[in-house]
């Protein structure tokens, strides 16, 4: 891997996944949560606001600080390190976006 996981990043993959079932607003109906998990660690974390609150979509701010490589000038979260990626939690399982948008469809 050696992209980290930005702002942008979700941006764009947000893009790439309208109307496949990948995205948090098409898919929560049916149990899943947007998170995020590190492929170097085998962790997986839920999308959090920066106070802790579970989000209903895809930050950064709420991550953990092991995964955090840079921030802005007001110190939100703006890159995670490029091992983690977005995907879902559904009954305690991590799906990336293709696999929860197959299992939609």
């Amino acid at each position: 891997m050696n992209k980290l996981l930005s702002t942008e990043t979700l941006r764009r993959q947000n893009l790439a996944f309208v109307g496949t079932g990948g995205l948090s607003q098409e898919n929560r109906s049916v149990g899943f949560q947007p998170a995020f998990h590190d492929l170097a660690s085998g962790r997986s974390a839920l999308a959090r606001f920066a106070d802790g609150r579970p989000a209903p979509m895809h930050l950064l701010d709420g991550l953990p600080d092991e995964w955090v490589v840079q921030r802005d000038t007001t110190g939100r979260v703006s890159a995670i390190k490029d091992t983690v990626i977005a995907g879902f939690l559904r009954d305690g399982l991590f799906y990336t976006r293709e696999q929860a948008a197959a299992t939609l469809h």
